[in-house]
């Protein structure tokens, strides 16, 4: 049976004590995260942006090491080597996929016009099936 506190506050299932609750100003979490720390993707993302120096036909050349690492699939997969062969291919289809999704029309398929089609179609259909199955009485 809850108890009754001061004020008539009833507590229970959902109602702690009224001295029980989190004070003024303080966090629920105070050990949590810490501001302004980053999280997998940032990071990642952030040392792929980062800049090499390679050095392509005798140049010196400053490109990130997204650039880099792409550049060295290629490479890998343009002289047979199985596997980045196969991780590029992955990659190509994915990107097709991503590309072929967005490029998708986003009005109906089928219009007014088509339907009125589709009714004459359907019309036509069903007169030749009535028409069958009176042959086949």
């Amino acid at each position: 049976m809850p108890t009754r506190a001061k004020n008539d506050y009833e507590i229970g299932y959902g109602k702690p004590p009224r001295g029980w609750g989190f004070k003024k100003g303080q966090s629920g979490n105070p050990h949590g995260r810490p501001p302004g720390s980053k999280n997998l993707t940032t990071l990642l993302n952030d040392a792929l942006n980062e800049t090499v120096t390679i050095t392509e036909n005798g140049r010196r050349r400053k490109i990130t090491k997204r650039e880099a690492v792409i550049k060295q699939l290629v490479n890998k997969s343009a002289s047979a080597e199985a596997r980045s062969l196969k991780i590029l291919l992955d990659l190509m289809l994915n990107l097709e996929a991503r590309a072929r999704s967005a490029a998708a029309p986003t009005t109906p398929a089928v219009g007014p016009d088509d339907e009125e089609v589709l009714a004459q179609l359907k019309e036509r259909l069903e007169g030749a099936i009535r028409d069958e199955m009176a042959a086949g009485k």
